[in-house]
């Protein structure tokens, strides 16, 4: 007898089981609106379509604890479904981007060695161009009325499934967002969501509540979809889907279903602020919207602020929450959301948070640039067969290292900076992209930017700046860089300055840098 050493691996009947003990304590609340099909679920037919696939991928597939599923799929009810099966019977879930092309998820599948592949058969030729390795015993469709998923998963008789689990039980396999050449793989612990979504409840963010009402505007391939809805279905709100996120279906969503909290990227808030259907969506019952993956500019929250809805920005790493920080509107004037719009805020309730200097790894004082680094019990476990990448962003101290500048006003307001990585050398002087982008996005006709460093043969390194500019306005290579002059030191403004239609951004809404880099690398310097 005695105590056990620790209850994080202590296996427990409720870790995984969102559904079924949703389903046992409101059985008949909504949990899921799904607009692309007209239908509603309660908690009660989720918890029973979950004991329907988990008994299929235990009785038919012979899956078992540990083993792995992969879905290519945008955001279904079916995704849904597996998420819930997975977390009942110890079922690893794996998503899969399908933005990526197929040389990159050839090489996640043939890392992750899952069992079984499902996708919704609107990627059909994306899934058949694939090379599966041979661990996959089982691929199958889903989506229209009369899929394999339909036919034989959903009418396999619902049984009881769960097992119990330990907190310290791998949920989920989580690639990110692909901007290097190989994504990572981020081990993602049943812990590390049970402790993010209390962060969320008790921070008091978002949707999260009894009469919560959160329009999912985030993939469940990222990280950050699965974070929308899962404290939702914790203490029993409901979820708006969209397969994928289109502003006009956006907008229309919010009024009619009384959305009361979402979040976006910057890219996303611009395709809504573009929409015709803007001016005429009132947000009323919209409590306050989050901004998060990147920075956003003022100008964009600018559009929401006009209609009395406050938008702050929040901030998170797949590794380290995924969510970390955030500046929660409750109490402040709508002045005050202004003035501090630029800030991520504080730290979230169970996070610890410091900012160090990258060499020495010592902390900073107040309004010095250093790295961003978090503590908490929503940490992942490092990364699946890469020891050395792991042993570079977490210490034995349990401290994870973002790889984000940040730095802290007087009255603990944290800003971030830039990409610690994603910093130059320019004669000798570090530059970082992300302060080049803060610069012209100032100007009046500048609608987003991105910069990065190129080789330049006098300097070393330079910076190339790609431009978007608003909706019919002008401005020419020499102007920008004068008014670049008035905000940064000279040797910062970019010495190449090109115009585009867009920018390239990743899965996660971040500008894309490889691309930048590869689109533009033939700039003469």
């Amino acid at each position: 007898m005695g105590l056990p050493k620790h209850y994080d691996e202590v296996e427990m009947s409720w870790v995984g089981d969102w559904v079924g003990q949703r389903a046992r304590i409101t059985p008949q609340r909504e949990a899921v609106y799904d607009p692309s099909r007209e239908c509603r679920y309660t908690y009660a037919k989720l918890n029973e379509r979950a004991n329907r696939v988990g008994a299929y991928l235990i009785d038919s597939l012979s899956l078992n604890k540990g083993d792995i599923v992969c879905v290519i799929s945008r955001n279904r009810v079916e995704f849904i479904d597996l998420y819930f099966a997975a977390g009942k019977t110890g079922i690893i879930l794996s998503p899969l981007s399908y933005r990526l092309a197929k040389p990159e998820l050839d090489d996640l599948l043939t890392r992750i060695q899952p069992q079984a592949l499902f996708y919704e058969d609107h990627f059909e030729k994306l899934v058949d161009s694939l090379t599966l390795p041979s661990s996959v015993r089982t691929k199958m469709a889903f989506g229209s009325g009369n899929s394999a998923y339909e036919s034989k998963v959903l009418t396999t008789p619902s049984r009881d499934v769960n097992r119990s689990l330990a907190m310290n039980d791998l949920f989920l396999y989580v690639h990110t967002g692909g901007t290097t050449a190989t994504p990572k793989i981020c081990l993602v612990t049943h812990r590390q969501m049970i402790w993010n979504s209390f962060d969320l409840i008790a921070t008091g963010s978002g949707g999260t509540g009894i009469g919560g009402k959160e329009l999912v505007t985030f993939p469940f391939f990222h990280i950050g979809g699965w974070n929308t809805v899962t404290p939702l279905f914790h203490i029993g709100g409901e979820v708006v889907l969209m397969r994928e996120f289109t502003p006009d279906l956006a907008l229309e969503l919010i009024d009619r279903e009384q959305i009361t909290h979402f979040g976006g990227v910057e890219a996303m808030f611009r395709f809504m602020i573009a929409s015709p259907k803007f001016k005429q969506t009132t947000f009323k019952s919209v409590k306050y919207i989050n901004s998060a993956g990147a920075p956003c500019s003022a100008e964009v929250m600018q559009a929401f602020w006009d209609k009395g809805i406050p938008v702050t920005q929040s901030y998170g790493l797949t590794e380290a929450g995924p969510s970390n920080f955030i500046l929660l509107p409750d109490g402040y004037s709508m002045d005050e959301i202004k003035q501090y719009s630029h800030s991520i805020g504080f730290p979230m309730f169970h996070c610890d948070a410091k900012i160090i200097d990258p060499q020495t790894r010592k902390i900073l004082g107040l309004g010095q640039t250093g790295e961003l680094c978090f503590r908490s019990p929503h940490s992942f476990e490092g990364y699946l067969n890469d020891s050395d990448r792991t042993a570079k962003i977490v210490d034995d101290e349990g401290w994870v290292h973002s790889g984000d500048l940040a730095e802290m006003d007087k009255d603990g307001y944290v800003r971030i900076v830039g990409r610690a990585d994603n910093m130059f050398i320019s004669g000798g002087e570090n530059v970082s992209p992300e302060e080049i982008e803060q610069a012209l996005i100032r100007h009046p006709a500048v609608a987003q930017v991105g910069a990065v460093g190129i080789p330049d043969g006098q300097w070393g390194q330079v910076a190339l700046a790609v431009v978007v500019l608003k909706s019919e306005a002008q401005v020419d290579e020499e102007a920008l860089k004068k008014f670049c002059r008035s905000q940064i030191a000279s040797f910062k403004v970019p010495k190449h300055i090109r115009f585009a239609e867009a920018l390239p951004l990743t899965g996660a809404g971040k500008v894309d840098r490889k691309s930048l880099k590869n689109f533009y690398k033939g700039v003469s310097t």
